[in-house]
């Protein structure tokens, strides 16, 4: 039982920093929502002028809804932003604009991280779906059906997986934006700064997630050792 409490400390901990980095996230991007672009452009019109710039005609931006939800669909080829993204003039609309068309270059590069992070979508979503079932029935039966906990690992493995190797993805995406965001002079001085703060909390969301999908796979692996023991 010792490992359990080690992982309960380890998870309660990493719930807490998660808890934290979203909630700092959400309180910069309200921050630089505040701080408007002096040459006044939309995120829409960043999204557009950066699309342009890396000749890339094919990806459309559109609004999309809810708040924070602003993504890059490689299947349809849409840079998707949000309400106060899409229309805002502000230092977090210029970043979140430039990072979701970090994503669209990459997919016109064939950025190698993305295409391996493409590629396990259909198996991740598979696994992550079953995920809560898997734990829940391998922690009835562990006894009984000790193989179901190694199933369990598997799928927790191929999610946690995806959580690494979307890092890369996102800090790559972010480094792209920045240095489109300053090359082509969209954001100068305080405004690149806080831009680049903004795009880091992000990235630190992700990190959180992909370390507390860690420790939950290490968990398991412990416990079906203990079970074979």
């Amino acid at each position: 039982m010792g490992e359990y409490y080690v992982y309960m400390i380890i998870a309660g901990i990493l719930s807490v920093v998660g808890f934290a980095v979203s909630s700092r996230l959400k309180s910069k991007f309200q921050k630089y929502s505040m701080i408007g672009l002096r040459n006044g452009m939309s995120g829409q019109e960043i999204a557009e002028a950066m699309l342009r710039h890396y000749q890339i005609y094919d990806v459309k931006v559109v609004m999309g809804q809810g708040f924070l939800s602003d993504h890059y669909n490689p299947l349809t080829k849409t840079v998707n932003l949000s309400g106060p993204v899409f229309e805002g003039r502000s230092i977090a609309a210029a970043a979140v604009a430039a990072h979701e068309c970090g994503h669209a270059v990459q997919h016109a590069t064939a950025y190698s991280m993305l295409k391996l992070r493409s590629a396990l979508v259909p198996v991740v979503s598979i696994a992550a779906g079953a995920q809560q079932w898997l734990l829940i029935g391998a922690f009835l039966f562990l006894n009984a059906m000790p193989g179901l906990l190694l199933i369990t690992i598997i799928a927790f493995a191929i999610t946690t997986l995806f959580a690494f190797i979307t890092l890369p993805v996102e800090f790559d995406a972010s480094r792209r934006a920045l240095a489109w965001l300053d090359a082509s002079g969209t954001t100068h001085g305080v405004e690149h700064e806080g831009a680049k703060d903004a795009l880091w909390w992000a990235a630190m969301t992700y990190v959180s997630a992909a370390l507390s999908a860690l420790v939950m796979l290490v968990y398991l692996v412990l416990r079906y050792m203990g079970a074979r023991d």
